[in-house]
């Protein structure tokens, strides 16, 4: 006879049938969007900012944080293929509670990356038109009405789903891995064109140890490592989820991880200190090709290639706010609302809509009263701070989570998920201290800490009272 504990685990880690969602995604799907998804084209910026420290912190984050972060996902998946990814593990692996805690987590992150994604826009459009454009970023009117209209298309374009989706999310794929190829080759041309740079492909200087470095680094683990566990959200709409999701892991991990070390060495070559936080790719191919000629036609197209990433990214989020929202209302941890499905589409067009809402407002409250890229870092790091609690909970799971779980996971994981809980504490912790030009540092970092502390006190409220007042 089952224990209570393993009942549970029996229940909750059941595949879902007839939930009404289409298997669309295949494994060159999941390749191409892990790319997409953890490839962040600004943090060759943030990396770049370290100077010829950045390949060993690339390194130190990636043994740290990074492979911890694919084992984890290769072996929780493999034995939890649920559509809701990380939300499911942690609510088989720790109870109702910490599951929607997680999901809460996580759906706060996407609504922030959505919102910097859109934020980014304006600059990135800067950079293609010219000269002539620098002053949009900051010209308020401007840019909030090219956001509201993308947000707008984005909005329809999640309504519609993955057969849509998908491509949005291929494109955006292949166009980051090209301009990242285009990005890396740029110093061979210019010292073939006897520009005066300097370039180390892999410089191995030591970081510093001071406040500004160590807030870099943490950033870098999870706001640019992270999110190979994203595409598990959509397990129930992906062919063989068990194996593909895996195999996703392991063909994308070393490209990944050599696209961030050559990319950053090739913005410090050409950057040398003047760096754009928010768009230091457009920046670095202005500066390398320059604004007229056949290196004009390449830049151009470079730029326009970012825009199609931004595209499928926001659209990869989207697509996975609404998945967890559904799963959440599955589990009648949210109002069945949420669990709508399009009649046709069979998409969650509720749970759209409402994430519409709330990137918008996470939009207008980050950019109140400040410049473009301390808005911009604030919506970058509360994302980060979620979603770093999130992954504490993936990592506990092998420490902590149900011993039935736990049963079935290999030995070796306790120690890698050890490892990668405790960086994930370090990125936590170092997320207040800011590293661009700010206002007021202490508003600043009361800005994140408050938004953290709030959204999930908000969180616990509502569950409390949603548990105590029925479904």
């Amino acid at each position: 006879m089952l224990t209570p504990l393993k009942e549970r685990f029996r229940r909750a880690s059941a595949p879902r049938t007839g939930h009404g969602l289409r298997r669309e995604l295949g494994l060159g799907d999941l390749v191409l969007t892990q790319i997409l998804f953890v490839v962040g084209s600004g943090w060759v910026g943030t990396a770049a900012g370290l100077g010829r420290s950045q390949a060993v912190t690339w390194i130190v984050a990636m043994a740290a944080f990074y492979l911890p972060m694919a084992a984890s996902v290769l072996c929780l998946n493999r034995e939890m293929p649920l559509e809701g990814g990380l939300y499911a593990w942690a609510r088989i692996a720790f109870g109702d509670f910490a599951g929607f805690l997680v999901a809460w987590n996580l759906w706060v992150y996407s609504i922030a990356v959505a919102g910097v994604i859109l934020y980014a826009m304006p600059t990135e459009l800067s950079y293609l038109i010219g000269p002539a454009a620098h002053g949009l970023p900051e010209n308020r009117a401007v840019s909030l009405t090219i956001i509201g209209l993308l947000l707008l298309l984005l909005t329809a374009a999640a309504v519609r789903g993955l057969n849509v989706g998908k491509w949005l999310q291929n494109v955006g794929g292949a166009a980051i891995f090209a301009v990242f190829l285009a990005l890396i080759l740029l110093p061979a041309v210019a010292l073939l064109r006897h520009q005066p740079i300097h370039w180390e492909p892999f410089p191995l200087a030591m970081p510093s140890l001071d406040r500004v470095a160590f807030a870099r680094v943490g950033q870098m683990m999870i706001g640019g490592l992270a999110g190979l566990e994203y595409i598990a959200i959509l397990a129930g709409e992906t062919r063989s989820p068990a194996r593909s999701i895996g195999r996703s892991v392991q063909i994308a991990s070393p490209i990944i991880c050599i696209m961030f070390i050559l990319g950053t060495s090739s913005v410090m070559a050409f950057a040398r200190g003047r760096i754009d936080l928010i768009a230091p790719i457009p920046q670095t191919l202005r500066l390398a090709l320059g604004a007229t000629g056949w290196g004009n036609v390449v830049a151009v197209a470079a730029i326009v290639f970012l825009q199609l990433r931004l595209i499928g990214t926001a659209s990869l989020v989207f697509t996975g706010a609404s998945r967890l929202a559904l799963t959440a209302g599955w589990d009648h941890l949210l109002p069945r609302w949420f669990t709508r499905l399009h009649p046709r589409r069979q998409t969650p067009v509720n749970a759209i809509l409402f994430t519409t809402l709330l990137v918008a407002a996470a939009i207008a409250l980050a950019s109140a009263g400040v410049h473009a890229q301390e808005a911009f870092q604030v919506l970058t790091v509360a994302g980060t701070a979620h979603y770093a609690l999130a992954y504490m909970a993936m990592f506990a799971i092998p420490l902590a989570g149900v011993a039935t779980l736990r049963g079935k996971l290999p030995g070796w994981l306790l120690w890698t998920s050890a490892l990668g809980f405790l960086a994930t504490l370090f990125s936590l912790i170092v997320s207040v201290f800011p590293f661009v030009q700010v206002i007021d540092a202490t508003a600043y970092g009361v800005k994140v800490l408050g938004a953290t502390a709030l959204s999930n006190l908000f969180a616990v409220v509502f569950y409390l009272l949603r548990s105590r007042y029925g479904k």
